[in-house]
């Protein structure tokens, strides 16, 4: 364990999961923008889904608060960075992008029909999965407010965590039809069980020991947490 927060190694070291987290959110980002990309009238790079015209407002809404959110949060897990009053601020940024995502989720799947191929447990997924979303950012921030910093971080990493499941469904979906095979509801399964993974990694990286000096609160931040004056 190094003792230096500092060093060229604690910069490299402080990057992997950031990047990681970028690299899950590449695919559905893409496929967000070529959407919209479509919808202005621009090529047709992707299949249509002809549950949209026009420029609907709440599928913008998804897929811009989604960008924020997924990158900005990915941000959020670099240790230097958690250290300045960017985080503060970004968080804020964070909130109300991913508030905006679980809103318009849930606003996608109440007013308009299902996505072809995908049926009413898929349906109840996302009505669940969002706004358990909601619930976790809500918390979140509550939590900061009472300067509770275990209990924010917990359950923003959750937030994050179902954010990111549309990138893992891109690995759970083919993996479910290699072993559920096609259909309705392996498809549904399949989708669901990457916010259920998204979770279980989230609850891992909860409970996993702060144990590098980067990931523990520096001492003017518990200080001001409890209430007590800062160091000199």
């Amino acid at each position: 364990m190094t003792t230096s927060s500092g060093g060229p190694g604690g910069r490299r070291r402080s990057w992997p999961v950031p990047m990681a987290l970028v690299a899950l959110s590449v695919i559905p980002l893409t496929a967000g923008v070529l959407r919209l990309v479509q919808l202005a009238g621009g090529p047709a790079l992707m299949p249509a889904d002809h549950r949209f015209t026009g420029f609907p407002a709440a599928l913008v809404v998804h897929i811009v608060g989604a960008a924020v959110f997924a990158l900005v949060g990915a941000l959020q897990f670099v240790p230097r960075l958690r250290r300045t009053s960017w985080h503060r601020r970004s968080g804020r940024v964070l909130a109300i992008a991913g508030l905006l995502v679980a809103a318009s989720a849930l606003w996608l799947t109440l007013r308009y029909d299902a996505q072809p191929g995908t049926g009413a447990l898929l349906h109840v997924f996302r009505l669940v999965f969002a706004s358990a979303m909601a619930a976790c950012l809500v918390l979140g921030f509550a939590a900061i407010r009472r300067r509770d910093i275990a209990s924010h971080r917990a359950w923003m990493i959750r937030a994050y965590a179902l954010g990111l499941g549309a990138g893992t469904q891109v690995f759970t979906e083919g993996l479910g039809e290699a072993v559920l095979g096609t259909g309705v509801v392996a498809g549904d399964l399949a989708k669901g069980a990457a916010w259920v993974l998204n979770l279980a990694v989230a609850e891992w990286a909860i409970r996993r020991p702060l144990d590098r000096p980067l990931d523990r609160p520096s001492l003017r931040q518990t200080s001001r947490a409890a209430g007590a004056p800062s160091p000199a």
